[in-house]
């Protein structure tokens, strides 16, 4: 198998507003795919189709080779599936959930269960009803990866959590997938855990995946510096330019493969460049999804880093 998750030009509309537009991704396995994406730009919507919990308007989505609108109880035990709500029996108590999941999960590893409570604190004997917000998401973390999926699908699941329970979240998934080989898609608005734990990284921009790349080969190959001019002066335009944000005294730009000649064309009239540093993805993710239009956003970029659309 080549992929284990794929969208082919996956269209979804509500009433007259599109919210897909074309999506198309495929995450090979063991890999951990980070979907970023501002508000309403169609994170969910894709992660309910690849569930199966919601038709696409064209195209088609599979996990592990099966269509997600097929999906029957063995396809679906193959899947973990998080998402804020977190949905669990709260009349439970923790130890009736365990034992609830462990004979309606086939393969429930009640050990890493057991392990994983007693590592966060979580009393056995508690109603669910009875948790914090945060045990609460700890809780469906547990029982999800304790069933071993094959594919673990997490829609912002740490959203509301402080950063102590959700530093505790993101570690017993990491000291989980260590050597599972687990393929993951997971979103989240939250850019610092991304870099703690993705492999690969695509931002969804007015319904269509505007970028995708490997964290590493992001960093390596992006760059901001300043550029100054003496008097007034309009931005640059180079195709390197993703965008030009203006500042004080000039123009911080945000720039992919810069060359040599990069560097001689911005300066040849006399303007200053900086050196460069490396943004953040918080930075990046603002660059890239800015409601203003970046300059040289519509020339043409290396791909596959940068996805067009049309």
């Amino acid at each position: 198998m080549q992929h284990s998750i794929e969208f082919h030009e996956v269209y979804r509309h509500f009433d007259q507003h599109a919210v897909l537009r074309g999506l198309n991704l495929a995450i090979p396995p063991g890999q951990i795919y980070a979907l970023l994406g501002r508000n309403g730009t169609g994170k969910t919507t894709a992660i309910r189709i690849l569930m199966g919990r919601l038709a696409p308007h064209h195209g088609t989505t599979r996990v592990l080779g099966h269509d997600s609108t097929t999906f029957g109880p063995s396809e679906r035990a193959a899947i973990g599936y998080v998402t804020e709500g977190h949905a669990l029996y709260k009349e439970l108590s923790v130890a009736q959930t365990l034992s609830f999941e462990a004979g309606t999960r086939p393969g429930f590893h009640r050990k890493f269960a057991e392990d994983a409570l007693g590592r966060m604190g979580i009393g056995r004997r508690k109603a669910v009803w009875q948790l914090s917000r945060g045990q609460h998401a700890q809780l469906s973390l547990i029982v999800t990866l304790a069933s071993v999926p094959q594919v673990l699908v997490l829609d912002d699941p740490a959203m509301g959590l402080d950063v102590v329970v959700r530093r505790e979240f993101l570690d017993a998934m990491i000291d989980f997938l260590a050597d599972k080989g687990t393929t993951v898609l997971f979103s989240s608005h939250i850019l610092t855990d991304v870099e703690r734990i993705a492999d690969r990284i695509g931002i969804l921009h007015s319904g269509r995946l505007r970028l995708d790349a490997p964290l590493e080969e992001l960093k390596s190959r992006v760059q901001t510096r300043m550029w100054t001019r003496s008097g007034a002066a309009a931005a640059p335009m180079e195709p390197e330019i993703l965008r030009a944000r203006q500042v004080s005294g000039g123009y911080e730009l945000t720039l992919l493969d810069v060359t040599s000649a990069t560097v001689d064309r911005l300066t040849q009239t006399g303007a200053r460049l900086s050196d460069a540093w490396t943004p953040s993805l918080e930075d990046l993710f603002l660059a890239l999804t800015a409601d203003d239009s970046p300059v040289g956003w519509s020339l043409p970029l290396s791909p596959p880093l940068l996805h067009q659309g049309r």
